[in-house]
């Protein structure tokens, strides 16, 4: 049996490095940490005690093309506040799809990302 400890990491594709740093950086605000010196181009950033990888993938083949599909892949973030974090994207001026009330048992949000990777943010009812 493997015993596991804790997710330690995604991986999402993008096709332009420095415009995938604006959006995670300067509008979401994650940290930066540092990468090792791999051959590709990348970003890592920590969420929590988590990390997020950002791969430069020079085609694009593997990127999406759609708007936002929550039954296609995507990554979750857990949010303090729903109102803050939908107050956030509005300032920045970025699309969602809310779901004050859903199934899942808390609040989802969606967004995309430049290159049209989903993120959720999820947060307790009503925060």
């Amino acid at each position: 049996m493997i015993e596991f400890e804790r997710l330690h990491h995604v991986s999402i594709a993008v096709r332009d490095l420095k415009k995938a740093r604006r959006f995670y950086s300067e509008v979401l605000q994650l940290q930066e940490i540092e990468r090792p010196p791999f051959n590709s181009k990348g970003i890592w950033y920590a969420v929590g005690p988590h990390q997020l990888h950002l791969l430069e993938h020079p085609q694009g083949g593997t990127l999406r093309t759609g708007e936002i599909d929550t039954v296609d892949g995507h990554f979750a973030v857990w949010v303090k506040s729903y109102k803050g974090t939908i107050e956030w994207l509005e300032q920045a001026g970025v699309p969602y799809e809310a779901r004050p009330q859903s199934v899942a048992g808390f609040a989802q949000i969606y967004v995309l990302d430049p290159d049209h990777n989903i993120i959720e943010f999820d947060s307790p009812y009503g925060s």
